[in-house]
């Protein structure tokens, strides 16, 4: 399942991940390096399954690891309204 932001929502990449901003309420997100291959891979157009695979790859971490935090972010961001 594809993952889009909010036109609302505002991403910047840092020195230490992302940092996303909801320009409805000024609430700020920050998120962590594997939180932020996690959103780019899906702004890029990837789905949760290649954001799954890009962690697999990046970081020492199996399957169902990467699947349960890629699921989990991807929750938080639609529970929150910052994506659809």
């Amino acid at each position: 399942m594809t993952v889009r932001l909010s036109t609302d929502i505002c991403t910047t990449e840092t020195t230490y991940g992302t940092v996303l901003l909801d320009q409805r309420n000024g609430e700020y997100w920050e998120l962590n390096p594997t939180g932020t291959l996690v959103i780019r891979t899906l702004l890029e157009g990837g789905d949760e399954e290649d954001a799954v695979d890009a962690l697999m790859a990046e970081f020492d971490i199996d399957r169902s690891q990467a699947a349960r935090d890629v699921g989990a972010l991807t929750e938080q961001l639609r529970a929150s309204g910052l994506a659809a």
